[in-house]
């Protein structure tokens, strides 16, 4: 998804706030301008002048776009983690269990698709993988979490192909390119989000579980 951003006007700094408010715009502001610029272009004098603030207010927030980008990731990511967590914790049978999950992540992307462009759309290559170390072990708990049902319908003899860890893989993938697609191109004229998504677990999971 394209977004275009207008320049910033050079108003009035905004008074100081919340820091936990201001905090939110800043990372809100941000993905809309790592998305449009790329990660070169998205320098920390665009973002505060869409949030309006100075740069040097923007720093006692953030130490660099680095930090910026890794806490927007961090977050959308835990945000998962809490929803798989939550679903497995439900007295359901693990294949409802992994068709819940990927309903959520699929609703998380549609609802959030700034965020899910950001974080699950682009390379990462970016950033050092000491930097990101934490986030990727982070995103290896979320898999791992949606992985167990998947690995519980395999040990039961229900899975038609593959391991374990081959399901799980083409299941989120699946997934995944289905909502990444309605996100980056809006114009293509998709049928129904709701019916689409329906149809793609009915097709992932008829197709990789037995009855």
């Amino acid at each position: 998804m394209t977004v275009v951003l207008k320049k910033p006007h050079k108003s009035a700094r905004k008074p100081k706030g919340d820091g936990h408010l201001r905090r939110g715009e800043i990372l809100a502001a941000a993905e809309k301008i790592f998305i449009a610029e790329g990660y070169a272009g998205a320098t920390i004098r665009k973002i505060a002048d869409a949030v309006g603030v100075s740069s040097t207010a923007l720093y006692m927030h953030f130490r660099d776009k680095d930090q910026i980008l890794l806490e927007i990731s961090n977050d959308a990511i835990e945000r998962l983690l809490e929803l798989n967590t939550q679903i497995a914790a439900q007295p359901i049978d693990p294949v409802s269990r992994v068709r819940v999950m990927l309903e959520a992540y699929m609703q998380f992307a549609l609802d959030n698709p700034n965020t899910y462009q950001l974080v699950f759309c682009s390379t990462g290559d970016h950033i050092s993988q000491d930097k990101s170390a934490d986030v990727m072990a982070l995103g290896d708990r979320c898999f791992e979490k949606f992985s167990e049902p998947v690995h519980q319908i395999a040990a039961q003899g229900r899975l038609r192909s593959g391991s374990a860890k081959e399901a799980a893989e083409v299941l989120w993938s699946g997934c995944h390119g289905l909502v990444s697609l309605l996100i980056t191109k809006p114009g293509r004229g998709w049928s129904d989000p709701d019916q689409l998504m329906k149809v793609m677990l009915d097709g992932l999971l008829h197709g990789l579980v037995t009855d």
